[in-house]
This record gives C-alpha cells, structure tokens and sequence, in this order.
C-alpha cells in the first residue's frame, strides 16, 4: 500500500514508481531484454533514473512508455492527481485542490482514464452469471459537429424525455452489463440494444455453456440458441427472485447487477454534463475500481500498476 506522505515528496515518489515499476528488475522497453545498466539521472530532474539497454543500445527511465512521460507536470502532481480520480473527484473539484487550469484538468483526467480504458485487465466470465442494462443521460457537450448535426432534435429536459428504453440517438445512451456472481464486472455503452448489436458482447466475454441469469426482455430471447442456458425473472409480474429447487435460497434473479447500476449512478454523479465520447472511458475506470475492490490509497497502488504497464 502506498503512503501518500510519500508521493508528495519527489525523491520517494520516484521510489515508489520504481518499486512498482521495475519489481521484477529493470527491463528494457524497446526489446524487454533484462540486460540493462543504470545511466545517470535526468539532467532536468534529478530523481528520475536513467538506463541503457546492453542489448539494444536504447536509452529510457523510470517514465518512458507510460502515460506519466506525456504531460509536463511533475510525476508527483500526476501520482496525486490519480489519486483524487480514485477517490471519484470532478474534474473542476481536482482543478480546485490542485490549482490548475480546468482545460488542464480536463485533458489530464481524459488521458488517464483512457489509458485505464485500454489497458485494464481482460475479464473473462466462466461461472454463471447475470445480464441487464442501464440507460444513463449524455448528450455530445464539447463536440459542436454533433451538437449542430441537421437531424439532431433539440434536446429535452431529462424529466420531459421520452419514458423507458433510449438509444445514443436520444440522449439516453444504453449500457449493457455482465457480473459473475460472486466475481468479476464487464460493462460497455452501446447506441442501442438490440440482439444484433449485444450478441458480439456476450459471445466474446461469456464462456458457452454457462448460466445466465437475465430479466424477460426479449433481447435475452436468444441466448440458449447463442449456446448458453439461460434462466429469467419477470419482473412486469411483480416476480424479482425465484427459488426453483425449494432449497430456501432465491437463485434466480438479477439483484447483483441491478445493484451494480445503484453504484454507477452515484459514481457519475459528481461528473456532471459527462460526454457520449467520453462516457466509455468513466465507465471503464468505474469497471476497473469495481474489479479489483478497492479504494482510497489501496485503489492508487492497482492504477499505477496497470498505467506503468505492470
């Protein structure tokens, strides 16, 4: 676990990069040989180590090929910086604590997470398993050629929307959603939900054969022909668990991922007027949170981890 005393400090931040970092040696970024000399420090910085690949004759440090070598602000200010995104701050709140422009704020805190979009581990689910969908507001703030599209309609107060299931079309942009009971989370933002368009998602992430847990919406009607079994709860008769062997235990139902989309909420909540462009990569941050279960200093450990390439 990291002591946030010592992010603060230049000289120990850099350790603990390096300690995360390089925990199994230094290895060289370009041909990964582990045959690698140390070479000075920055001349600029006099923490940041440098090295010398024996094999390749490259030259990096601690920071090359990460996402930290991208910005000019200090290792220290962007370590800190991901850990107020951890702890689910805006990014006008992060632009506050840490007296920066807000359009510096905006670009770092996209960066960041898009970076945690792309590389956070791959999820597999091989054990039964629930699927649902959420629909979540957001329209196209900040992309003019969207918002002044011809064929786009004005937009609506959220209370004077249409009722039910939307498309990205709308506004009302749906999110579709796999939890293994007892286990791990995959969740993706669609521009509808339809058979055709979630039927690559539950093939590629869903083992056949496994059990899956779903509400009576047809769009699940298929999913033993895709090769799953598949168990329902009608929840337009008031029906929103079953005991189907009388074992006292309600197995079927949806309850944890419903329970999920309670958390998701309240995790996009405090980012007020979130983007459908950017909407992909909150949610994958929100996805990576969930998985690894963690939070506050424990959660900053796992993101530096994944955005150090470890």
């Amino acid at each position: 676990m990291i002591n946030i005393a010592n992010i603060i400090d230049p000289k120990k931040c850099y350790e603990e990069i390096r300690r995360i970092r390089w925990k199994d040696g230094v290895i060289c970024p370009n041909c990964e040989s582990c045959d690698v000399k140390k070479s000075g420090f920055n001349f600029q910085n006099k923490y940041q180590q440098h090295y010398k690949c024996k094999r390749c004759k490259k030259k990096f440090d601690d920071l090359t090929g990460t996402v930290f070598a991208k910005h000019n602000l200090s290792v220290a200010l962007m370590v800190i910086f991901l850990y107020f995104l951890g702890l689910n701050l805006s990014n006008n709140q992060i632009a506050q604590e840490l007296n920066l422009k807000q359009s510096t704020a905006q670009n770092i805190a996209t960066t960041l997470r898009e970076e945690i979009l792309e590389n956070k581990p791959k999820v597999k689910i091989e054990e039964k398993c629930e699927i649902d969908e959420v629909y979540v507001v957001a329209g196209h703030k900040g992309n003019s050629e969207a918002v002044q599209a011809k064929d786009r309609k004005p937009r609506v107060r959220r209370l004077k929307g249409a009722r039910g299931r939307g498309t990205a079309k709308n506004d009302k942009v749906p999110i579709v959603g796999i939890i293994q009971r007892n286990g791990s989370l995959i969740i993706e933002m669609f521009p509808d939900v339809q058979q055709v368009t979630i039927k690559p998602f539950i093939t590629e992430n869903i083992e056949k054969k496994t059990l899956i847990y779903t509400d009576e919406y047809n769009i699940y009607s298929k999913l033993i022909e895709w090769g799953y079994e598949h168990k329902t709860v009608c929840h337009s008769k008031g029906e929103y668990a079953r005991d189907e062997d009388a074992d006292g235990f309600y197995e079927v139902h949806t309850n944890t991922i419903e329970g999920v989309w309670s958390l998701l909420r309240s995790w996009l909540r405090p980012h007020r007027g979130i983007s459908q462009e950017h909407l992909p990569s909150y949610i994958g941050f929100f996805e990576f949170t969930h998985n690894v279960r963690k939070r506050g200093k424990n959660l900053l450990d796992s993101l530096l981890q994944v955005l150090l390439g470890c």
